[in-house]
C-alpha cells in the first residue's frame, strides 16, 4: 500500500541541539501506525514538523507525494491533514457541541456579506452542521454532555471531543499526540474503539505518538521505534517488545 506521510532525511536543530538527525518515516495510508521512543527520543518535535507547526532545516515531507515541505499548520488543515494534542484545546465557554460545529471551513455565517443579506443561506448551512455535530457527538459517546460547557468536561471526555472535532472536516490523517494522558480506563476503551471505528469504517490514516503500551500494542501496526532523532527500529509491537536496543533505549544496559 502507498505511503501517505513520507518524511524524508529531516534535521531539525534548536541552536546546537540536534533533535531530529536523519529521520525517515513512512505511513501507509489507511494503517494506525505508532510512533513511540524514551523521552527526549525527538516524537513530538517529528510531530510538529509533519503538522506544520515548526519548520524543518532540511529534509522533505509529503502528504500522498505532494510536497508539503514547511506548509502552515492551517494549510494543511484544508488538505486533510490534522493532529490533537496531548492537552486538549477545547473552547471552554461553548458547549460540546458548539465547539464541533466551530470547526468546518468557510461556514456561510462568517462571511458578513451573507450574514446581512442572505440569512436563510447561513440558517439553512448551520442546520447542516448541527445535524453533523449531533451524529458526531453521538458518535464518540458524549452525546449525554452536548450542552455542557467543553470546560466542564472531564479530561476524558476533552480528548474524545478532539477526535470527534476531527470529523467535522473532511480529514485524512490524523496525528494523535498522547489522547491516552490522563484519562480513566473507561473512557480510554471509548477513544480506542472510536479510533478503529474511524480506520475502519471511514479510511482515517493515524500516526500516534503514545507512552500506553497497551493500548499502541491493541491500535498500532507497524510501530516506530525514534531514539536521539532517528529511527532505531521498525515492527509489530512483539517485535518492538523483545528488542534489545529497544529495552536498553528505555530503560538502560542494566536490565537483566
Amino acid at each position: 500500500m502507498a505511503a501517505i506521510i513520507d518524511v524524508r532525511h529531516v534535521h531539525k536543530a534548536f541552536g546546537g541541539l540536534k533533535v531530529i538527525n536523519d529521520c525517515s518515516i513512512q505511513v501507509e495510508q489507511g494503517s494506525i501506525t505508532g510512533l513511540i521512543g524514551p523521552n527526549g527520543a525527538g516524537k513530538s518535535t517529528l510531530f510538529n514538523i509533519i503538522a506544520g507547526a515548526l519548520p524543518l532545516d532540511s529534509g522533505q515531507v509529503l502528504l500522498d507525494g505532494e510536497d508539503i515541505t514547511n506548509r502552515p499548520a492551517n494549510e494543511l488543515f484544508h488538505k486533510g491533514l490534522l493532529r490533537t494534542f496531548q492537552i486538549a484545546h477545547e473552547f471552554s465557554q461553548m458547549t460540546a457541541l458548539e465547539n464541533l460545529m466551530m470547526v468546518p471551513p468557510a461556514q456561510d455565517g462568517e462571511n458578513l456579506f451573507s450574514a446581512w443579506l442572505k440569512p436563510g443561506l447561513v440558517r439553512q448551512r448551520e442546520t447542516k452542521v448541527r445535524q453533523r455535530a449531533l451524529e458526531v457527538i453521538e458518535f464518540i459517546g458524549l452525546h449525554h454532555v452536548r450542552n455542557e460547557l467543553a470546560g466542564n468536561l472531564s479530561g476524558g471526555q476533552k480528548k474524545l471531543l478532539e477526535l470527534g472535532r476531527t470529523m467535522m472536516t473532511d480529514a485524512r490523517v490524523v496525528l494523535l499526540d498522547e489522547i491516552a494522558a490522563g484519562v480513566n480506563r473507561t473512557l480510554l476503551g471509548d477513544l480506542v474503539s472510536n479510533i478503529e471505528r474511524l480506520n475502519r469504517e471511514m479510511g482515517y490514516t493515524f500516526l500516534v505518538i503514545e507512552h500506553d503500551m497497551e493500548m499502541i500494542g491493541r491500535l498500532c501496526d507497524p510501530v516506530i521505534v525514534l531514539a536521539q532523532g532517528s529511527v532505531m527500529v521498525e515492527g509489530t509491537i512483539d517485535e518492538i517488545r523483545n528488542n534489545p536496543e529497544v529495552i536498553e533505549a528505555y530503560f538502560g544496559s542494566n536490565v537483566a
